[in-house]
């Protein structure tokens, strides 16, 4: 997953300045180093995604696991009928 995660954010990152330039009515690859930049800055972006969308999911895992507990505690385990 992290190799495709970082060519996507790759992609996204030079899509983002050659579609800049485009709109600015430019040469598509005027100054390469922005493209050079847009594209790691991308990628990193959407490694960092990835990081934070697992570590949600952990914690919504952890979250859903106490209120099942919480619920069962309540509704199975009570004495009193």
């Amino acid at each position: 997953m992290a190799v495709s995660a970082t060519v996507i954010g790759a992609l996204l990152g030079l899509g983002t300045q050659m579609y800049s330039n485009a709109l600015r009515k430019l040469p598509y690859m005027r100054h390469p180093w922005e493209h050079v930049l847009g594209m790691g800055l991308g990628a990193v972006f959407v490694n960092q995604l990835v990081k934070w969308d697992a570590q949600l999911q952990q914690d919504l895992d952890k979250m859903l696991e106490k209120a099942k507990a919480a619920n069962e505690r309540r509704y199975f385990d009570e004495d009193d009928g």
